[in-house]
């Protein structure tokens, strides 16, 4: 809407300036609408509901030491073992539910031959968490 207004000097103007009062008014007749209506819309029956523990029960894997010395000879948790009887251990630690963390550790001097055999071993027992052990520069 606009007024064509004189001013002082005479001289025809528009009025620029919006009327702010039937837009507050609209809005708080919404504001007691919604205010009135929200409780109507919740018609849900009241209950107490019980309370329980959602938090997920993780159980952490156990980690296996696996090391290869500079001599070749493995050790399974600080015990030393051959490769046949490492053969068993990997199996066995294979059908573990979940599957245990192998950390190898190997001797900088230790021949690739006794790693690769190890490797060869934890794969066809089927132990895919295998990972290696180094020492930070």
């Amino acid at each position: 809407m606009s007024f064509n207004l004189r001013d002082e000097q005479g001289d025809d103007g528009i009025m620029a300036e919006i009327n702010m009062t039937p837009m507050v008014d609209i809005m708080l007749v919404l504001l007691i609408i919604f205010i009135i209506t929200l409780p109507v819309i919740q018609q849900a029956v009241k209950v107490e509901l019980p309370k329980a523990n959602s938090t997920r029960n993780e159980v952490k894997p156990e980690s296996i030491q696996l090391t290869i010395d500079a001599q070749g000879k493995i050790f399974w948790n600080s015990s030393a073992i051959d490769l046949k009887t490492f053969d068993g251990y990997a199996e066995k630690a294979a059908q573990k539910d979940p599957q245990p963390e192998i950390n190898l550790r190997a001797d900088k001097a230790v021949r690739y031959e006794a790693v690769a055999q190890v490797l060869a071993a934890s794969r066809r027992a089927g132990l895919t968490k295998l990972g290696f052990v180094t020492e930070p520069d």
